[in-house]
């Protein structure tokens, strides 16, 4: 058989085929088609595969399949069978998207997380990879296709974000991969090609008198009453921000008596999941008369929920995470990194993270720095 062989043959009152070596053959219909079709015998049967239509399948391809079918044959393997679970495999590899998977992922294994790290989480897949690969499938997603992501990422300013997304993402491989969905992590390598963070000093506030004075030009800001009793409230308990705006009025005991204390549960604290379920693992914050009268002012403001500092829309919400750290931003205060000094009992001192520290005796680094 040649090509011009296959142009020319037309179509007849009834089927017919033009042959060509090894039982592969070409089947001429009366409307007109030209169907490649090769013979075979498999357990004792003889059987016949279909390997497209002429011109689509040229003749040159349909030899190409003829002899690859044949390899299949002769490995013991029935080619049709094969090319079947074939087909049915890469439609299953196609609705295993890189979106499906990660949540998947997620699933899994936000019980070891913080409730709000692993909302977090998701939601930077959401923002900012979902958009550009989630719909594609996991096992064809390359280097490249993942470094564009990231590079989006970074070009808005937002390195250290980039750094944590391609750890997400590369986490998410590892389950596909322990899964059986994709076979290699394109995402493992990117860490050294990625835009390093830009180390720095910051300037941080050490001293009392500084502090007051940020915590006195922030308060003038024309914020809500809400977010200035928050940095205050911040300053005079030095909790993390997540657990100030967390905070809920039935975790406070005794605001009337000599020792107040607010008691904050272990399933809010920063930790993995044994930190959350541990027995009287709660985080005992001792306030001062400063603290308490924070509570007092904020109580006819917030006292009718069950937060202290509700969201603006949402009283039912937390106040927005960005909240202070904007108002700090508008005193003039962006980029400074507030520290405590030494505690005036046990000398110890607070973490660059802290504006303030109280201390386990129950005494404050910040007595009086509120004015």
């Amino acid at each position: 058989m040649t090509d011009a062989k296959v142009r020319a043959a037309k179509p007849r009152a009834k089927s017919y085929k033009l042959t060509d070596a090894s039982r592969l053959y070409l089947l001429v219909t009366p409307s007109g088609g030209k169907l490649w079709r090769w013979n075979y015998d498999y357990d004792g049967k003889q059987k016949s595969m279909a390997f497209g239509a002429y011109p689509l399948v040229s003749l040159a391809d349909a030899r190409a399949k003829r002899d690859k079918a044949y390899t299949t044959l002769c490995d013991g393997h029935d080619p049709t069978v094969i090319k079947k679970l074939r087909i049915e495999a890469n439609i299953a590899a196609g609705r295993q998207t890189f979106e499906r998977v990660a949540r998947e992922w997620h699933e899994n294994a936000k019980a070891q997380w913080a409730t709000i790290h692993a909302n977090d989480i998701i939601r930077s897949l959401e923002r900012d990879v979902f958009p550009a690969i989630g719909a594609l499938p996991i096992a064809q997603l390359t280097p490249p296709l993942v470094l564009g992501v990231l590079r989006e990422i970074e070009a808005r300013g937002s390195i250290e974000t980039a750094k944590r997304i391609r750890q997400r993402i590369s986490a998410v491989f590892v389950y596909a991969i322990a899964q059986g969905i994709a076979t290699t992590d394109p995402a493992e390598k990117l860490g050294a090609v990625l835009k390093p963070l830009r180390k720095g000093r910051q300037p941080a506030i050490t001293e009392l008198a500084p502090l007051r004075k940020m915590i006195i030009t922030a308060e003038e800001d024309y914020a809500r009453p809400i977010t200035r009793l928050a940095l205050r409230f911040l300053a005079l308990t030095a909790v993390r921000p997540s657990e100030l705006r967390g905070a809920r009025w039935d975790e406070f005991e005794e605001l009337n008596g000599k020792e107040p204390l607010w008691r904050i549960p272990s399933a809010r604290m920063k930790g993995d999941l044994d930190r959350k379920e541990e027995v009287d693992g709660d985080h005992l914050v001792p306030l001062t008369p400063h603290a308490v009268a924070v509570l007092k002012v904020l109580w006819p403001l917030t006292g009718g929920g069950e937060l202290l500092f509700p969201s603006n829309r949402h009283t039912h919400r937390p106040m927005s995470e960005n909240a202070i750290g904007y108002l700090l931003n508008r005193a003039g205060y962006h980029g400074h990194h507030a520290m405590s000094g030494p505690c005036s009992r046990c000398r110890s001192w607070g973490h660059g993270r802290l504006i303030s520290r109280v201390c386990w005796r129950g005494t404050s680094a910040m007595r009086g720095a509120s004015g």
